[in-house]
């Protein structure tokens, strides 16, 4: 039989570089001390890296830069499955997400279900507000991207440039969700959904 060790950098090679886990996501190998001694004794032959309190990753390289920085997304995705917390991207983030803005924020916020906390990775910081179940109705959808997106540009910034973006980006089963969604959003943020959902021009 594998020992725990071969079986938990068995998992974490299976999921690929990049990716962020806890010690939750290995509790059907083991108990929880000895998934954490193994983390640990991987952790010591620098094949995983701890990126925040209780996280960890498979680091990705590049030929030139060497050990890239954990996606900050990926660590709050991780950070959710851990607590069972959903999560939306909100201002800036959600705005990136569907290219409405090639800035990078530094500090990232996402709307939660789950408790409101402060996550440091280096010079960012992961924000997660806690909202009311309203607010993330739409979470986990495209819906919830673009009614976050939208509300952050403001109405008064948004013209047909990005209209015609959004449309550019979005597949048609995802602008169908848009039309059933509209209902989630703030009625001048369902005009422009509708808008981006419809054929023709901006």
């Amino acid at each position: 039989m594998q020992s725990i060790d071969n079986k938990v950098i068995s998992r974490i090679y299976g999921t690929g570089r990049g990716a962020v886990f806890s010690p939750s996501d290995f509790s059907d190998l083991g108990s929880r001390t000895t998934v954490a001694t193994a983390l640990k004794r991987h952790k010591q032959a620098g094949i995983i890296r701890q990126v925040a309190r209780g996280l960890y990753d498979l680091p990705r390289k590049d030929p030139v830069l060497g050990l890239l920085s954990p996606r900050l997304d990926s660590i709050a995705k991780a950070l959710a499955k851990r607590d069972a917390a959903r999560l939306q991207a909100a201002g800036g983030s959600a705005a990136h997400a569907l290219g409405l803005t090639d800035q990078v924020p530094m500090r990232v916020v996402y709307l939660t279900d789950g408790r409101a906390r402060h996550v440091q990775v280096g010079k960012s910081l992961i924000v997660f507000r806690k909202v009311s179940l309203r607010q993330m109705a739409a979470a986990g959808r495209v819906s919830g991207d673009v009614i976050q997106a939208l509300r952050w540009l403001g109405r008064d910034h948004i013209d047909d440039q990005i209209i015609v973006q959004l449309r550019k980006v979005l597949t048609p089963s995802q602008k169908a969700k848009l039309l059933k969604d509209l209902r989630l959003a703030p009625i001048w943020v369902a005009d422009i959904m509708r808008r981006i959902a419809q054929k023709g021009r901006a």
